[in-house]
């Protein structure tokens, strides 16, 4: 930010930025393999659940256990992605929709302070408050810096992930996964490992949704609790698929633009709270209806098309 935000705004833009790579990490999965998982909250829990509770109770460092979550989550990718392979379609989206339910209910079970309602309550920040007090700032002013540079990490932290699910997803291998999409029986008769390359697709998904979990727990959740409803409940589920849709499912960056424009959707209607989720979901409706291939991919078709006519008219003028 070029001015000086507050610091609800910049919290604000902090959790759209992590919801961005999260529905990016889920376009990655769906856009490229259409393997439809409704269960993408399980990386996202699992890894802000681990990296708290390696931080806090066991004193590791959270730059340390991000990075452990996140492997973490590409495991579990794996392990669970054979049974799930097995099955195609809506059975597909049910079985992954099971997973996050499954560990939220174990997790729900657990007594304080690791399980039950309260989840993990209040672990380490990335920059802790004294570390700026320390330096002679008020208490005010430290909160202020606590949370702009939570927020310019996070940004970092996304542009830099959304460069890779970008590269990944326009590489050989996201070209052998829209393959697998377009028509898996001829790609299996071309010689391309199916099964492997749809698992790759689910750890590369889960390791990015795994870094999005991580940033929550240590940021937004680090200000109250890591707890079960927030990361494993089925409105987490439905945050990337609603995002990604949005934006524009298949791209990378529509998934982001979905988000920081459905986020800053809800925090504007947050004064009309009896109304809120009527609005919200009109307008998704009525942007869906509107433009199908999503709001972002749009955009970028009408400019390639612009583009295109500039260059003709150019030929033109030449000749």
């Amino acid at each position: 930010p070029m001015a000086k935000p507050g610091s609800y705004t910049l919290l604000i833009l902090s959790i759209a930025c992590i919801y961005a790579l999260f529905a990016a990490s889920w376009d990655l999965l769906v856009g490229r393999s259409g393997q439809v998982s409704l269960g993408h909250a399980l990386f996202f829990g699992i890894a802000a659940y681990l990296s708290a509770f390696l931080s806090k109770f066991h004193g590791l460092p959270i730059w340390a256990t991000i990075p452990l979550s996140m492997l973490f989550c590409a495991l579990v990718a794996v392990l669970v992605g054979f049974p799930c392979l097995r099955v195609k379609g809506p059975y597909l989206t049910l079985v992954t929709m099971a997973f996050p339910l499954i560990l939220y209910v174990v997790l729900f079970s657990l007594p304080p302070p690791v399980g039950g309602e309260g989840g993990i309550a209040l672990p380490p920040r990335f920059f802790p408050r004294e570390f700026f007090m320390e330096r002679g700032f008020s208490l005010s002013e430290a909160v202020y810096l606590q949370t702009l540079a939570e927020y310019y990490l996070i940004l970092v932290s996304l542009f830099v992930s959304s460069i890779i699910l970008y590269r990944v997803a326009n590489s050989k291998t996201g070209i052998v996964l829209v393959s697998i999409l377009d028509d898996e029986s001829a790609s299996k008769a071309c010689g391309i490992n199916v099964t492997k390359y749809k698992l790759l697709a689910f750890a590369v998904s889960a390791l990015f949704a795994g870094l999005a979990g991580g940033l929550y727990a240590h940021s937004f959740g680090a200000q109250g609790a890591v707890a079960p409803e927030a990361v494993l409940g089925l409105t987490t589920s439905f945050y990337p698929v609603i995002m990604t849709i949005f934006g524009g499912i298949g791209t990378i960056y529509g998934p982001i633009v979905g988000a920081f424009t459905l986020w800053t959707l809800m925090e504007f209607f947050r004064v009309a709270a009896e109304l809120r989720a009527l609005i919200y979901i009109s307008i998704i409706i009525i942007f869906i209806v509107k433009w199908p291939t999503g709001v972002a991919k749009f955009v970028v078709e009408k400019l390639n098309d612009l583009a295109k006519e500039r260059e003709i008219d150019e030929r033109k003028k030449k000749k």
